[in-house]
């Protein structure tokens, strides 16, 4: 595995004065339904992960991340209208295909078709760049993306794991890129890895796929045909955040970040 640290959350890190890029991820991933976990429970010398038994990971207090639901069509409305009165460029890590319980893969357009018309738009209106961030942000093999009834499954919400056949992450990127490129009419070239995770064959099948600038919590690098620039100028985040915040979360962050002068362009500008 070459990504850095399997986490998220947002990078409070960005020198004052530089460019930023503001990144929104797992919009359109299906994890925010089936990757489900708990928080560590602390007790005395040590933290316990008996919070994932059975139901205890899906109460208020214990449950770290899903689910949760997509940003529905009212909700993009009142982002790009944000954006467009700040002045605003914001990056989407769209995943290209929802994954089904019986693993068929649905892709955005057609799952979500009203959130992908004013997405695209956005696009066109040079308010919104979208970076592919996988075509199912899981682990597809043996319904491994699946809820456990005795523990979490954090791990198998992760699409590009070393051990994952380089020809199944090409089949996965080379999917994606035509699912978002044709919804779009323009070309993709910011990858998005979900969960940090990727391997040297993902790079190298990402830049035959026309993938050109790599962002996500890692070392910034050049590497053959892809650019790496980490996070280190990016202030990214999940739909999630807006989900559970609402859109006033994502106007307290404009404004954090703007306060100090910088102006806000695409994570492919960042390559430039």
């Amino acid at each position: 595995m070459v990504g850095g640290h399997d986490g998220c959350g947002q990078n409070d890190s960005v020198s004052e004065g530089l460019a930023i890029a503001l990144r929104m991820d797992d919009v359109g991933a299906s994890s925010k339904r089936f990757e489900v976990y708990a928080r560590a429970i602390p007790l005395p010398g040590r933290a316990s992960a008996l919070g994932n038994l059975l139901f205890l990971k899906y109460l208020p207090g214990l449950r770290a991340w899903g689910p949760y639901g997509e940003l529905t069509a009212d909700d993009w409305r009142a982002i790009v209208a944000v954006l467009r009165a700040r002045h605003v460029k914001l990056t989407v890590g769209v995943t290209a295909a929802w994954v089904m319980w019986s693993g068929e893969l649905v892709p955005f357009p057609e799952r979500f078709p009203a959130q992908a018309s004013i997405l695209r738009d956005a696009v066109h209106d040079d308010l919104v760049e979208v970076a592919n961030h996988g075509l199912t942000h899981c682990v597809l093999a043996n319904h491994a993306f699946r809820p456990r009834v005795f523990g979490g499954n954090r791990r198998w919400h992760r699409e590009f794991y070393d051990w994952i056949p380089e020809a199944t992450q090409r089949a996965h990127l080379e999917r994606a890129q035509q699912i978002l490129q044709d919804w779009l009419g323009r070309e993709v070239v910011t990858f998005v890895p979900p969960g940090n995770v990727y391997a040297e064959s993902t790079l190298r099948v990402a830049a035959t796929v026309g993938l050109r600038v790599l962002s996500c919590h890692t070392t910034p690098r050049e590497a053959t045909g892809i650019r790496i620039i980490g996070n280190e100028r990016v202030a990214d985040f999940h739909d999630r955040d807006v989900v559970t915040g609402g859109v006033a979360w994502l106007e307290r962050l404009i404004g954090r970040h703007g306060n100090e002068g910088r102006a806000f362009v695409f994570v492919r500008d960042l390559a430039a």
